[in-house]
């Protein structure tokens, strides 16, 4: 029975733990993504709420698509910039 062990330590448990983590990995970032979209919807609605106020409803819902839009594209900017900063030319 111990060479048995032996083997099966060395072949399927390896196989048994990388597979767990790739199924586990996906299902996370799977949800993290739906998260993200969610708070994006939440933050776009919780905007539009606060310019009704203020504005017509039209005018509420263009402002909070281009204040999620732009801190977006912040976002995307310094990532683009910090692509190449790890590399010496």
């Amino acid at each position: 029975m111990r060479l048995v062990d032996q083997v099966r330590s060395k072949t399927t448990k390896p196989a048994v733990l990388a597979a767990r983590g790739l199924v586990f990995g996906i299902l996370a970032a799977f949800l993290g993504l739906l998260a993200f979209v969610l708070l994006l919807i939440g933050a776009t609605r919780g905007l539009q709420a606060i310019f009704e106020p203020f504005t017509d409803q039209g005018r509420a819902v263009y402002i909070s698509y281009f204040v999620i839009g732009g801190i977006l594209s912040g976002f995307g900017l310094f990532f683009f910039r910090k692509r190449n900063s790890g590399t010496s030319s």
